[in-house]
C-alpha cells in the first residue's frame, strides 16, 4: 500500500488520571486518534493492579498527584514491567528523567499529546521524532 498509515508501536494505553474532566476527554479523543484505552482510571492501587494483570499495555499516560497517593509509584511498577511512562501533569516530578519517556505539561491540547505520543514511539523505534510538541519534554534516556 503506497499511502497506508505507518503501523503503530504504541496502541494500548492506561490513562491514570484523578480529573473526571480531563480523563474523560483524553479517553475520547485518543479513542477518536484510533488508540486503544485499556482502562482509565483515578488510583494508584488500580494501576499496580492492571500492569501486574496479563493485560498489555504499550504506554502509561500518568498525573502525578492521585486520589490515593503518587503517580510516581505508578511510574516505578511499569518501569519494573517494561511499560514506558509518559507524566501528564502541572508539575513533572525531579524524578521523572529516570522513571519516563517523557512529562506533558498541562494543559495541552489533543494534538499535542498525541504529538508526544509519537515521540515517544520513535524514540522507542530507535529514530528521532519528527516533532516535538510544545510543553513536551522527551527523555531521550528512557523508553
Amino acid at each position: 500500500m503506497l499511502f497506508g498509515k505507518k503501523k503503530r508501536q504504541i496502541i494500548r494505553l492506561l490513562v491514570v488520571e484523578d480529573e473526571p474532566l480531563v480523563a474523560f476527554d483524553t479517553e475520547y479523543f485518543l479513542t477518536e486518534a484510533d488508540f486503544t484505552i485499556v482502562a482509565t482510571i483515578d488510583r494508584v492501587a488500580e494501576a499496580l493492579l492492571i500492569l501486574e494483570s496479563d493485560t498489555v499495555v504499550d504506554l502509561v499516560l500518568v498525573d502525578v498527584n492521585l486520589a490515593d497517593g503518587s503517580g510516581v509509584d505508578v511510574a516505578r511498577a511499569a518501569q519494573a514491567c517494561g511499560v514506558p511512562v509518559m507524566f501528564v501533569t502541572g508539575s513533572c516530578p525531579v524524578e521523572a528523567t529516570t522513571l519516563a519517556a517523557g512529562c506533558m505539561a498541562k494543559p495541552y491540547v489533543p494534538r499535542d499529546l498525541i504529538a508526544a505520543i509519537e515521540a515517544i514511539e520513535a524514540m522507542i523505534g530507535g529514530k528521532k521524532p519528527k516533532r516535538v510538541p510544545s510543553g513536551f519534554t522527551l527523555f531521550e534516556a528512557k523508553a
